[in-house]
């Protein structure tokens, strides 16, 4: 979200520094003309892309369809997040195969 590495906290990394996304995320995306996918990934990037997403990771995520084929949401892929995953197998089961296929789809 920032281009920039946050440095690390007492439970992980720090989270992405704000002026940072501010200001080049938008003019950057603004240039991105001919986008086909968009993978958004973990609640920083979910909360700057879909602010109208409430809720928690999980029941954000349960929501894939409602952005889908333009947009996935996922979380981190942290292996902080292990436990995420494993408690929820429809993720690997239903979001992983559907996105695999729009990068097949994009990438035509």
């Amino acid at each position: 979200m920032g281009f920039c590495y946050p440095g690390t906290g007492k439970g992980g990394d720090l989270p992405p520094r704000r002026e940072c996304a501010d200001a080049w995320r938008a003019p950057l995306l603004a240039q991105l003309t001919d986008v086909k996918l968009t993978v958004i990934l973990g609640r920083y990037a979910i909360a700057w892309h879909l602010p109208q997403e409430k809720g928690s990771l999980a029941e954000i995520i349960a929501r894939w369809r409602d952005h889908a084929p333009e947009r996935f949401i996922a979380p981190h892929p942290s292996p902080r997040n292990q436990r995420w995953f494993k408690n929820h197998p429809w993720f690997e089961g239903e979001v992983i195969p559907a996105l695999q296929e729009q990068v097949r789809q994009a990438l035509r």
